[in-house]
């Protein structure tokens, strides 16, 4: 790039930076996700590196963060609070482990600490003999804000060190990571769209929001928790490696990641990054990626720092499950029981590793809440394989071209009537020949969790409907292998495995028949419930209500949505017309007299010899039940490696607890009956 131009697009990558970092560390309101504001210090980063005799001192690559805020009183760090490098790949992650060896002239393979990188808000915490006396956001790096009466609410964060008679450090930084799990999250999201109050963007801004309150009561009642990953200076006390720090720290009473591990050379880093990769959308709260940092302190010395970051550490990002993108226009889909549900179609948009177009947004009540129209500019979300979700709208954006949503009042498929049940969030099609209703319900009824037919995805599905070949999932079975050549695309073969997977099918187990029906509440769990409790098919369909509902599990609710589903003649009538056609759905009969009839088991912990599933099999195969909950009609409890609630409340209801060889002991000896 031609110098002029360099300077041209360093001045405006600088101020772009200086913007948004106010935008996310002082308003708690980002306009761009972290990605795309990686992307803008990388391309600053690149173009001072290619002009070095630029000035560069009020530089964001010289700084990390923003300078606190007025209404704060300043803290100075006693150590310098760093960023980290950023890498996003495996390649990545040993081009860094080569760095670090032809730093240090090494040739073997050395011990590295690896952690999860907790979406949050960094705070440097200092203890004085053992008590909490300062605490800080991280600002600058170099001065932050004082919210020590904030952190002091913070339950999870001693305000005193567990020393248990043990000497302390006369003085230490301790450095930490507040949070907000993800179910705490949404119920503090959902609470501020019912009170008319913005939504935060996601975790990290709700923690930070609430961090930096004036009013240290509003920050204790916002459930803030921490993790803390390291220390500053310390006086008084000598560490000699990383792992060593995270043990002390786990002693006197701070909250250590559990998931970090120390590891040996790239190829465990590199494992670890895969690990954390897969355990990363079942975690309680939200992790953007993984930091890895030489375990030694005495290396690490050795490899110093440069102007914003260590050598000896490095946080590997993950694909960013947030994006900002536009709002073309807000569509409406129908659904297969007749809802009607608003999606945002908008500017394609990398999120998670793909891209994104469409986002659901639930419902009227939701696009009010957030105030969604088209045309404007959104934060989009998309974690693990969820729809994605709009977010929040950007209100700084607005042009005033932005258009309201309203609800349309006819089926935007059919053009019946659309209504809104009282108690309801839902809008929906009240025609039962709805054809978006009947496509939705005989894709549901293929689908691999309910009759499972390969070969009959969605583009099958419609050309048989738009061909008259079927009106719904009975017809299914009427099919011939002639019909079906005389569409377009089917040939001799496709036909054929069509028709084989249609035989296949006719004899699914009764709870994935029940399921495919697509009876409104019932899912696959309430499903194995009724074929437990009822065992076949005539009994539940002659069920009433009030038996329904007497069952543990099913509710007033599902109870007269299983009873007002069999009632109705044309469900009856379809399900007579599968049975006609040959389809039997095998009933779950347990013999009387089976060794475990009646016995309910609840398993918790972990277990050496077999999988839950295995022991759900075992179990199921002798007459018993397996239930997730542990009330007083449970007969056993098993335990295994780091029992949790369930085995503390087993004790409490004096309930028989078995290990697992008892738990071995006891199928053996049924099995021999």
């Amino acid at each position: 790039m031609e110098r002029a131009k360099a300077l041209k697009r360093i001045k405006e990558l600088r101020e772009l930076i200086h913007y948004h970092n106010r935008r996310y560390y002082q308003l708690d309101d980002p306009e761009i996700s972290d990605a795309q504001y990686d992307l803008l210090m990388k391309e600053l980063v690149e173009l001072e590196e290619q002009f070095p005799d630029i000035d560069r001192t009020d530089s964001p690559t010289r700084r990390v963060g923003a300078a606190p805020l007025d209404k704060f009183s300043t803290v100075s760090h006693l150590s310098p609070m760093l960023s980290l490098a950023n890498a996003f790949t495996e390649e990545e992650i040993s081009e860094f482990d080569g760095r670090v060896k032809r730093l240090l002239h090494a040739e073997e393979e050395f011990h590295y600490v690896a952690e999860p990188k907790i979406d949050g808000v960094a705070v440097n915490l200092i203890y004085e003999n053992g008590s909490f006396v300062v605490g800080a956001t991280r600002g600058d790096g170099f001065t932050g804000e004082d919210v020590t009466q904030n952190l002091r609410t913070v339950h999870a964060l001693p305000l005193r060190m567990a020393a248990s008679g043990e000497r302390v450090p006369d003085r230490i930084e301790i450095r930490g990571e507040v949070y907000l799990e993800t179910a705490a999250f949404r119920k503090l999201n959902k609470k501020r769209l019912e009170q008319r109050e913005a939504a935060f963007a996601n975790p990290r801004n709700a923690a930070a929001g609430s961090l930096r309150q004036l009013d240290s009561r509003i920050t204790a009642r916002r459930p803030l928790n921490i993790f803390c990953y390291g220390i500053g200076k310390v006086t008084g006390w000598t560490f000699h490696g990383q792992w060593e720090i995270l043990r002390c720290l786990s002693r006197w009473g701070f909250n250590v990641n559990p998931d970090a591990k120390r590891v040996r050379g790239v190829g465990g880093c590199i494992e670890y990054y895969r690990q954390l990769t897969e355990l990363r959308e079942k975690l309680p709260y939200e992790i953007d990626g993984v930091v890895i940092k030489v375990d030694d302190l005495a290396l690490q010395s050795r490899l110093g720092t440069i102007t914003r970051s260590p050598r000896w550490a490095l946080a590997v990002k993950f694909a960013p499950t947030q994006a900002t993108t536009v709002v073309r226009e807000i569509i409406v889909n129908v659904g297969r029981t007749g809802v009607l549900t608003p999606v945002a179609v908008m500017e394609p948009v990398q999120v998670g590793g793909v891209t994104v177009s469409r986002a659901t947004l639930h419902n009227e009540d939701e696009i009010r809440k957030k105030d969604v129209r088209a045309g404007d500019t959104v934060i989009i979300q998309r974690a693990g394989d969820v729809i994605p979700e709009v977010v929040k709208v950007i209100e700084s954006k607005r042009t005033g071209k932005e258009k309201p949503f309203r609800m349309p009042e006819r089926c935007p498929e059919c053009g019946s009537r659309v209504v809104r049940l009282e108690g309801e969030a839902a809008h929906r099609c009240i025609d039962l020949a709805c054809p978006a209703q009947v496509r939705e319900n005989i894709k549901h009824f293929v689908s691999r969790g309910a009759m499972d037919i390969d070969g009959l995805g969605d583009r099958i599905v419609t050309q048989l409907l738009e061909a008259r070949l079927i009106e719904d999932p009975s017809d299914l079975y009427t099919l011939s292998k002639e019909k079906l050549l005389a569409l377009d695309r089917f040939a001799e073969k496709s036909a054929q495995n069509l028709m084989d997977a249609l035989v296949q099918s006719k004899h699914p187990p009764l709870e994935k028949f029940l399921f495919a029906l697509g009876i409104r509440h019932v899912g696959e769990h309430v499903a194995k419930i009724l074929v437990k409790e009822f065992g076949s098919l005539e009994h539940i369909s002659a069920a009433t209500a009030e038996e329904l509902s007497a069952i543990e599990g099913i509710g007033p609710t599902i109870a007269e949505s299983i009873a007002g589903f069999f009632r109705e003649p044309h469900n009856r009538k379809i399900i007579a017309k599968l049975l006609k056609s040959g389809v039997r759905p095998q009933e779950r009969m347990v013999k009387a007299g089976a060794p475990l009839a009646g016995k309910t088991f609840v398993f918790t912990g972990g277990f050496e010899n077999f999988s839950r599933d295995g022991a759900k099999d075992f179990v199921e195969s002798l007459g018993g039940n397996v239930s997730s909950s542990v009330t007083k009609k449970t007969d056993y409890v098993v335990a295994g490696a780091d029992p949790g609630s369930k085995h503390d409340r087993a004790v409490k209801l004096g309930l028989p607890i078995l290990d697992e060889a008892a738990f071995l002991k006891l199928v053996a000896k049924a099995r021999e009956k």
